[in-house]
């Protein structure tokens, strides 16, 4: 079973989040434990404060390294195995699906979610592993960001998803997008499924589907074309939609 420690401000935040869905299931399943932890319990200062000014002067609060290592130290004291202790952070390795199937390997994950105008750099060089950006953009905190991150990660685990081929068969875990998908039924006000995914002929629907996603990679994401791995017949088609890209 992997373990989720969450340091946070704000615990109430994750209570629907972690306790509804496939997190739920995933709990249910033994597949993962949560526990989010309010970081302020550790601070030594009397109004509990666990942000200051930072030194050379500047706008905003900065989060001081006590209460945080003193939670982390809380959370691994006795543990076998050292955790990948991961800061949410603007500056940090963009996240992405090869990052989740990364972590999805590991049995404790701990996840600092930051407020304020940034960290104490000590906490940074000094107690975490990992520090993670969903993008180019700055969020209020890091809870929303950790939510994200714990769902994409909980997700790939062994008896979490109904079907094992979901995971697997998702946009970016092949290096591409996914093809498209259709349910009944067949014709909705005029709106038809393709022809070929109703002929019950499976080596042209896995041709299909193999053009689709390269088609919908090509026309959404080509910058992930750089490094996916393609069929022989992903690799025709590509050149096929080159050529009429002339």
């Amino acid at each position: 079973m992997m373990k989720i420690d969450v340091l946070s401000l704000f615990p109430s935040m994750f209570e629907g989040v972690l306790h509804s869905s496939i997190m739920k299931k995933a709990q249910e399943n033994d597949a993962v434990s949560f526990h989010v932890t309010d970081f302020r319990e550790f601070s030594t200062n009397k109004h509990h404060k666990v942000d200051d000014y930072p030194y050379g002067g500047g706008a905003g609060m900065v989060l001081k390294p006590e209460p945080i290592f003193a939670a982390v130290e809380s959370i691994t004291k006795g543990a076998a195995n050292k955790p990948r202790v991961i800061l949410l952070c603007p500056q940090g390795q963009r996240f992405d699906q090869k990052k989740a199937e990364e972590l999805a390997n590991e049995e404790h994950l701990v996840f600092i979610c930051g407020h304020y105008e940034g960290y104490d750099e000590r906490i940074r060089q000094h107690l975490v592993t990992d520090e993670l950006s969903l993008g180019d953009f700055v969020l209020t905190g890091g809870e929303i960001a950790s939510m994200a991150i714990i769902d994409s990660v909980v997700r790939l685990l062994p008896n979490v998803l109904g079907n094992a081929e979901s995971p697997v068969l998702d946009s970016f875990s092949t290096g591409l997008l996914e093809h498209p998908q259709y349910t009944r039924p067949s014709d909705f006000k005029g709106l038809k499924v393709p022809d070929v995914l109703l002929s019950g002929n499976h080596g042209n629907v896995e041709k299909w589907r193999q053009e689709q996603s390269l088609l919908r990679t090509y026309e959404r994401r080509p910058d992930l074309l750089k490094n996916a791995t393609l069929t022989a017949h992903q690799s025709d088609f590509l050149k096929q939609l080159a050529k009429r890209e002339k």
